[in-house]
């Protein structure tokens, strides 16, 4: 282990995210992954080799919500702590809804570290959206992302079209297309991929193109065993016990408990028809379903109404009333005590679902000694080989779930092996100080590996010496080619506005041209040669007046760039023509396009992977294509500046003209769109922080710049 105690961000952008009466299951967004991603920063912050442990998530004000995740800070033990940072609108969203905002949630991490004095040793990731966060922090700041899918786009879109579902009706629920594509460009970066069980790599990431094994890791999440426990001779919370038993004619029979949030692929329909259609097995014991805390079915997201609806229609067609509980008000901190009840009553805990990636409420279940019986399919296979409790079932036949809970409720002594094996071989697999010690050796690989390529460079940079312009409050960059050029008499007033002005504000280009192309049509037009020069797509970054290169810059996108090889592999692509040696550079390849020839970008991604390549494709204007180091782009070029100098990307003000503008644009930088724009820009219209000028070219800048008060 290093002898530098390590300093890990972790990013979980959606959902409900608090250290305290845990919400679960009161939507779909709020589930086991909130349980993993508190306990996993709680566990990582009470060991010896960790500094700080900051847990990144959405900051919401929502009357609808408690104001505790309005909170910007909020401590959960030692080291460790929830970080909360404003994103898109201040309300409540689902997670399908958070993408065209996750741009500004990078852009406000990014200031966050700033302030912190210390950057990162790692970034863990959960779920594709933080994935994207993530994956874009890491570029900029050459940090090394671990990453926990938790849950995968591509298992879910199968499943939903094996049950029946439209592919449209799909992609207009779930956005999955996005997520899907993000998660294979995660996979494609990330250093690590910390999976739950081995099913997870094969079976699931395995859908993916971009897979690769050799960085994938086993590591069980782990359960709090002071919170699940067996219940002894202690006596039961007695409000607990009446909660569940005003529903039941016959209270003391063995329990059937099922806990999980109401969500179709929980297949709570299977279960109860398992139950319904077995006479013997309503007499052997009760059904008790918690699935989450609600108010009024009819106030719940339409999915889980949808789902409580089917519950409550066929408790009533099988005429289960005075059979089954399914109370309304259970919070997380109830949770244990219900456990302990149904072993007190030696009852069976089962979970219904067609597929299940892990199962945290199966880990919880054994370490209270209550037997399991679960999907033959997903996670709990490692499960219950590990802990040995309990039976694996085929959840798609109502049947075999209802054989199996008659076969585990009728053997005393198997049920009481079972109970055993599972609180032993818990605290055995799935303590989270065993999974912090795994976690822990798998970074301490990693950091040896990829600490010195990655952090020392940049790092070296970040830190040394003063800002270029070190007495700049505000920065103007602009594109050239019909934002800043192409107007003679408002590029005039434009320059005079930034002489006026020139104290506070720096004034620098971003450009698909190389340096020197810029460098001399900024002349033709009798233009000061600007503070920076970003050129080359974003792959350059030089300073005047020596045109001095930033050298963290390069050192910074050389990652994973091998352009000799990228040439060879684009060689024999149809509609590809290099174009003309003065366009070409050391981190870009230039190449004229036919359209009708080229085949789709998401093609020559994946011919470039199968290679083992990595570059990033930018097609412009129809006509030309540049391929870049994943790290390099105008909008990163920009961000990454704004690190390197402290000042706020508020205090950036952004111009462009067309599409390959877009990355600069959005996020929270300043953004002016000018009059003589392309069409490819209309959809950023509603955008937060894009103003749209009437006024073309510099005109159009200074009308931004009025609008935002620029000069103040």
């Amino acid at each position: 282990m290093t002898d530098q105690k390590l300093y890990i961000l972790m990013i979980s952008v959606h959902g409900l995210v608090r250290g305290h009466d845990m919400e679960l299951g009161r939507d779909a967004d709020t589930g086991g992954q909130i349980t993993y991603v508190v306990e996993l920063a709680r566990a990582l912050g009470r060991n010896e080799h960790i500094a700080q442990i900051d847990l990144l998530t959405r900051q919401i004000e929502d009357p609808n919500i408690s104001p505790d995740y309005a909170t910007e800070i909020e401590e959960l033990g030692p080291n460790a702590r929830i970080v909360r940072l404003p994103c898109g609108p201040r309300k409540y969203l689902r997670k399908e809804l958070l993408w065209p905002h996750l741009d500004q949630m990078v852009d406000r991490c990014l200031h966050y570290l700033r302030q912190q004095g210390r950057l990162p040793d790692l970034i863990h990731t959960h779920y594709a959206d933080a994935g994207y966060v993530g994956q874009h922090l890491s570029n900029l700041l050459g940090i090394p992302q671990i990453h926990t899918g938790h849950s995968l786009g591509r298992p879910k879109w199968a499943r939903l079209l094996a049950s029946g579902r439209k592919e449209q009706a799909i992609e207009r629920q779930f956005n999955l297309s996005r997520r899907i594509a993000v998660e294979e460009e995660v996979l494609v970066h990330a250093s690590l991929i910390i999976t739950s069980t081995s099913q997870e790599i094969e079976d699931q990431y395995g859908m993916y193109k971009n897979t690769d094994p050799r960085r994938c890791r086993v590591i069980p999440p782990g359960t709090d065993t002071s919170r699940f426990s067996p219940p002894g001779r202690k006596s039961l919370d007695p409000a607990i016990q009446a909660g569940i038993d005003r529903f039941l004619n016959v209270p003391d029979k063995p329990v059937i408990l099922a806990i999980c949030r109401p969500d179709t692929r929980k297949n709570l329909h299977g279960l109860i028809q398992a139950y319904g259609s077995d006479p013997l097995l309503q007499d052997m014991a009760n059904l008790v379903i918690v699935a989450g805390s609600r108010e009024d079915i009819r106030a719940m997201e339409e999915s889980q109404r949808k789902v409580m609806n089917d519950v409550l229609l066929d408790i009533d067609r099988y005429d289960l009333w005075g059979k089954i509980a399914i109370p309304k008000h259970f919070m997380v901190e109830d949770i244990p005590e219900v456990y302990r009840l149904a072993v007190r009553r030696r009852g069976i805990f089962v979970n219904s679902a067609l597929t299940e990636p892990f199962g945290l409420t199966l880990i919880e279940a054994a370490a209270s000694g209550l037997p399991i019986i679960a999907p033959e399919d997903g996670g709990p296979r490692d499960i219950i080989t590990n802990c040995r409790n309990g039976l694996l079932v085929n959840t798609l036949n109502h049947f075999d779930i209802a054989s199996a809970l008659k076969d585990a409720l009728s053997d005393r002594k198997l049920w009481r092996n079972w109970s055993r094996n599972g609180i032993t071989n818990v605290r055995r697999h799935y303590t989270w100080d065993a999974h912090v010690s795994k976690y822990l050796k798998e970074a301490d690989k990693l950091l040896y590996r990829e600490r010195k390529r990655l952090r020392r460079q940049l790092a070296a940079t970040l830190h040394a010496g003063r800002s270029p312009m070190p007495l700049a409050r505000k920065v103007i960059i602009s594109d050239i080619d019909n934002t800043l050029l192409g107007d003679e008499q408002g590029l005039a007033e434009f320059l005079q506005w930034l002489r006026m002005h020139a104290r506070n504000i720096s004034f620098g280009v971003a450009t698909g041209r190389t340096v020197e192309s810029a460098v001399k049509v900024l002349k033709k037009w009798r233009v000061p040669m600007p503070d920076i020069l970003i050129t080359s797509v974003g792959s350059e970054i030089n300073y005047w007046p020596s045109l001095r290169p930033d050298k963290g810059w390069s050192n910074h996108i050389r990652h994973r760039w091998r352009r000799e090889a990228l040439a060879e592999a684009l060689k024999e692509i149809p509609g590809l023509v290099l174009q003309a040696p003065e366009n070409q550079r050391e981190f870009k390849l230039s190449y004229l396009v036919t359209p009708e020839q080229m085949p789709p970008l998401k093609q020559l991604y994946q011919h470039l992977h199968k290679q083992n390549l990595h570059a990033k494709l930018i097609y412009s204007h129809e006509a030309f294509l540049d391929v870049l180091p994943v790290r390099a782009s105008k909008g990163l070029a920009v961000r990454y500046l704004a690190y390197k100098w402290g000042l706020p990307l508020q205090s950036f003000l952004i111009a462009g003209d067309s599409g390959n503008d877009e990355e600069m644009l959005v996020g929270d930088t300043l953004g002016v769109v000018v009059g003589n724009h392309s069409p490819e820009l209309e959809s950023l219209r509603d955008r937060e922080q894009i103003y749209f000028a009437e006024n073309a070219y510099a005109l159009g800048i200074l009308e931004g710049m009025k609008h935002y008060h620029f000069d103040q």
